[in-house]
């Protein structure tokens, strides 16, 4: 007798004929097919077969109520999500009219047809003299498009905008560097601060999306950029030597100075003068930038008004006093020469760019043969203050009457003891006179 063995399911057998026998139970593996005959290998050529299985009413209820579940369960979260999407979607459409409705309000405290000029103007012969009035900030803020992105810093971002086709910069602050935020807000609407070499200030504004907040400044528009980046793509002639510089020195000298009177200013030291902090303006100028870092002096309390920021000055910059950190944080005039320090250090960059004889060197920041492109604190103490060393120069400029007058400015600048170097007035009178000698209209 030969077995022939065929596999099948694990399902319940079925009642077999005559010549089929179970030999498992209902849940086995195996079914088997038995034949038999009487002679040798009769079953060679057999093809036995199993009987089709049908599955019992158990099996097709519990097919059923899975399919059931699995259709449930999609259809439930299809319909969770078409309703979360029609939410947002909702609270999106809401958020826009309203925003849209409050543009419209507000619409009627800028009418049609004002320029920014004339608002400031207005502002300036009207108001306190701190700036436009915080709902016409606002109002400004929210009308503002952004057309592309042409700065970034520490701080955050700098983007070209347009408010009624007029360009203006719009400072995008990291959410961050809040206090550097509150803090140049604060030292632009200062009483009577406006003033032509300084970077114009416009309005300023927090924006809450719920998710994020945006924290902008938005001021005049200068399409030159920074000092920094002119001089790099520019040579100058002695005149545009002494404008960008006389100009600087005056806006300096206006933060530098306190205004007495019942609508008085205060005294203000930068602390983060640099080239890439100076605009240049069309008309060949500068202006001042950045004054997150600013200090302030109260005179009737003789209080220094410090800013919380974490942020410090940028290290190539920086004077001695700041470096090996000797200076008396509670003396305000000490503030007043670090900013000298780094002002003779601009004008060390502007000279360079001169051209005298047909000969003039390449752009190149303070140092830069001395200290690695990002100088550490180590760096920069060895060299200003441990080795005295400062900037070179190369000897054309004591050929040329006007780089010598200009060296000679900038040495007395940068000393080392901040007791002997020049105050912004003078530094100011000095190249007054050198600009009237020249002719040169500023």
């Amino acid at each position: 007798m030969r077995t022939v063995t065929a596999p099948t399911t694990s399902l319940p057998a079925k009642p077999q004929s005559p010549t089929e026998q179970l030999t498992d139970s209902p849940r086995a593996q195996t079914r088997r097919t038995i034949e038999c005959c009487n002679t040798d290998f009769c079953n060679k050529d057999l093809m036995p077969t199993l009987p089709l299985y049908t599955p019992t009413g158990d099996y097709l209820s519990s097919a059923h109520w899975l399919a059931f579940l699995i259709s449930m369960t999609v259809c439930c979260c299809a319909l969770i999500c078409v309703t979360v999407v029609c939410y947002y979607r909702y609270k999106w459409q809401s958020e826009r009219q309203r925003y849209h409705r409050d543009l419209e309000q507000d619409e009627a405290f800028i009418p049609a047809g004002e320029s920014l000029k004339d608002l400031i103007h207005q502002s300036q012969s009207s108001g306190s003299g701190s700036g436009l009035p915080l709902l016409v900030q606002r109002t400004i803020a929210k009308q503002i498009q952004m057309v592309r992105q042409i700065g970034k810093g520490r701080y955050g971002e700098v983007w070209l905008g347009r408010w009624r086709g007029e360009k203006v910069a719009v400072k995008v602050f990291f959410t961050r560097e809040e206090a550097s935020w509150f803090r140049e807000t604060e030292i632009y609407q200062t009483v009577l601060m406006r003033h032509e070499n300084i970077l114009g200030f416009i309005a300023a504004d927090i924006k809450g999306t719920g998710t994020f907040t945006q924290l902008f400044l938005i001021t005049d528009y200068h399409e030159n950029g920074s000092l920094y980046d002119f001089l790099k793509l520019t040579m100058l002639d002695t005149q545009a030597l002494l404008r960008m510089a006389y100009s600087t020195a005056c806006g300096l000298c206006h933060l530098h100075t306190e205004i007495y009177g019942t609508q008085g200013k205060p005294a203000i030291a930068h602390r983060d003068l640099k080239s890439k902090n100076i605009l240049m303006k069309k008309n060949g100028t500068c202006c001042i930038a950045d004054l997150g870092l600013a200090v302030k002096f109260n005179s009737d309390t003789n209080e220094v008004d410090v800013p919380l920021s974490t942020r410090v000055g940028t290290r190539r910059y920086m004077a001695p006093e700041v470096l090996d950190d000797s200076l008396n944080k509670n003396h305000f005039q000490a503030y007043i020469m670090a900013d000298i320090y780094s002002y003779g250090l601009i004008i060390w960059e502007m000279a360079r760019r001169c051209v005298t004889g047909g000969i003039v060197e390449d752009y190149q920041c303070p140092y830069y043969d001395m200290v690695p492109s990002e100088p550490s604190y180590e760096d920069m103490l060895e060299v200003v203050c441990v080795k005295g060393l400062r900037p070179t120069v190369s000897n054309r400029w004591n050929s040329d009457e006007c780089l010598r007058a200009m060296l000679k400015l900038m040495s007395e600048c940068w000393a080392h003891n901040p007791a002997s170097r020049l105050t912004i007035l003078r530094v100011k009178k000095t190249l007054a006179k050198m600009v009237e000698s020249q002719d040169i209209k500023i």
